[in-house]
């Protein structure tokens, strides 16, 4: 299943996604209330983790405009705000099950399991952007109908990449993302896994600009 976690707090998207991604499902991580708006809008996705207090857009008008614009993904808000009124206003807004935070793991696994399977999982695991297909729930990639072999953190750049392509990604965003709290890393191993990507992709796939960052291109 493809699951979209919607947090602004490092440790708390970090342990989600990892959580999630323990049940074999591909996991994308938007870290504000735009970006997840433009991933809703653009991709199928078979449940949503929402938090409501985001930066550039409350996750309120996340869910609110989600709804507007008729689509029926499943949403779990998982938030700090805890009063019986926000409950209300996040059921109400299309919210399909609420949970407060601190949170067990064990229960957020077992909401998220009880929304997909209510949901049926209609939307799809494949994925293509020009050249590349993707298979998420078997962590495949095909270039131009050949399967392509990629280690686990090569296929974890090229999702991250290819899932919203045409997007400038900084370094230190996608250092986080391959590597999240992890500090120590040498910001040329980015450098060796890209060089590797197109190597076995093409070397136009990925493209690198200064002050930029990297964008797939496919």
């Amino acid at each position: 299943m493809r699951v979209l976690v919607v947090e602004d707090d490092p440790e708390v998207g970090a342990l989600v996604k990892e959580t999630l991604e323990g049940e074999l499902h591909a996991v994308d991580w938007a870290r504000d209330g735009e970006e997840a708006l433009g991933l809703l809008l653009a991709f199928p996705y078979d449940l949503v983790i929402l938090d409501l207090g985001l930066p550039r857009r409350d996750g309120m008008r996340v869910l609110k405009e989600l709804r507007a614009e008729g689509k029926a993904v499943p949403v779990l808000v998982l938030t700090a705000r805890d009063s019986l009124e926000d409950k209300v206003e996040g059921l109400e807004a299309g919210a399909d099950d609420y949970l407060v935070k601190p949170f067990h793991l064990r229960e957020l696994r077992a909401r998220a399991r009880a929304l997909l399977r209510r949901a049926g999982g209609g939307a799809s695991n494949r994925v293509e952007v020009g050249r590349l297909a993707l298979d998420l729930r078997g962590k495949r990639a095909f270039w131009e109908g050949r399967e392509v072999e990629l280690t686990p953190k090569e296929w974890q750049l090229v999702e991250y990449l290819a899932l919203h392509p045409g997007r400038f990604f900084p370094r230190e965003e996608l250092l986080e993302h391959l590597w999240p709290g992890e500090a120590s890393v040498d910001p040329r191993s980015l450098d060796a896994y890209v060089s590797r990507l197109r190597r076995k992709l093409s070397e136009e796939a990925i493209e690198t600009r200064r002050g930029l960052g990297y964008r797939f291109l496919g």
